[in-house]
């Protein structure tokens, strides 16, 4: 196992260290817990605070979209694990500032047991919560069941749109609304290459035979839905927003934001001619492409893949998208 890291035990404190020393203008530990990050002016009066949180190993995802415009604070998990309830409580009562706290994180178990945990200790010391389940991977469930689908890159266009309404003043069933309307106008598909080692245990996070690809796969290495050889970067392309057009039901004259996402190891020119093709497979069906993302916002350590997410667009979520936003991993001003 190649890594840059010293004792593994300390890989996820360690790589929060080196985020509070990097980036002290922008976020800060609000406590003793190192595990909790909040935007550097938290709690800001009167304005709804957004709590996300999971598993370390996703960077920028999760804890990278804390800042001005985004979320307001996170609860950070050890490598593919969830953060425990009382991390979720501590940074929910770290950005509170009088108007409620939004939850808004990825559909997995162990992250929506302990965020409603959380909600029931946030409700002892008087603090209004709603929760907004990130689910935009279409391969994890059909249509007809997508509310039990997971939560993967498409999450980023939730916390803009989310962030951009607590910062222009939106209460919090205002923010959730945002959150959600967002969430249900978004689709996502990944492909896998190769899987990742896991720093703590020094195992591969699946199992995948040389010169096979796996469209569906999850971020966490969860199965996908087709096996099979490695196709061309168009016909790949083809199968992924083939399905995502599908979903969302996009016809001609229907505007789309569109993100091309690395897992970690798939490197930049790839997402490119990627992006190529789903310029030409949209423009093909009459869909504009209003705003476009390429790079890395949801990674799954050094996995070889990549997945691309559409957002179906109106108006409102295209200025809530063009907002300022500011944060370790992201800026937009």
């Amino acid at each position: 196992m190649k890594k840059i890291i010293n004792d593994p035990a300390d890989f996820v404190d360690e790589m929060i260290e080196g985020i509070l020393l990097a980036h002290p203008d922008k976020v800060k530990t609000p406590g003793d817990d190192p595990r909790i990050l909040v935007r550097a002016d938290a709690p800001v009066a009167g304005k709804v605070g957004i709590v996300t949180g999971g598993g370390s190993g996703h960077l920028p995802l999760f804890k990278g979209y804390v800042g001005q415009g985004l979320c307001s604070g996170v609860a950070i998990g050890n490598v593919f694990s969830s953060p425990s309830s009382q991390q979720c409580f501590e940074a929910t009562k770290a950005v509170d500032g009088g108007a409620g706290v939004l939850y808004l994180y990825g559909n997995y178990g162990g992250d929506v047991f302990n965020f409603d945990l959380a909600a029931d200790l946030a409700e002892l010391e008087d603090i209004e919560t709603r929760t907004v389940l990130g689910r935009d991977d279409v391969a994890s469930q059909p249509n007809e069941r997508k509310l039990d689908r997971r939560g993967v890159a498409g999450i980023f266009f939730a916390y803009k749109a989310a962030g951009a309404a607590s910062e222009r003043g939106d209460n919090l069933d205002e923010v959730a609304a945002v959150a959600e309307d967002v969430v249900e106008h978004t689709a996502t598909m990944g492909i896998g290459l190769a899987p990742t080692i896991l720093p703590t245990t020094g195992a591969l996070s699946f199992d995948l035979p040389d010169g096979e690809m796996e469209i569906g796969i999850g971020i966490h290495g969860e199965p996908g839905i087709h096996r099979g050889p490695l196709e061309p970067a168009d016909k790949i392309t083809e199968r992924l927003v083939g399905a995502l057009v599908e979903d969302l039901g996009l016809v001609d004259g229907d505007r789309v934001a569109v993100l091309v996402n690395s897992m970690g190891a798939t490197p930049l020119e790839e997402l490119y001619v990627m992006y190529r093709r789903v310029h030409q497979l949209l423009a093909e069906i009459g869909v504009s492409i209003e705003r476009k993302y390429i790079g890395e916002y949801a990674t799954s350590l050094e996995m070889a893949g990549a997945s691309i997410s559409l957002l179906k667009l109106d108006d409102a979520r295209l200025a809530l998208l063009d907002a300022p936003a500011v944060s370790p991993f992201f800026q937009e001003v």
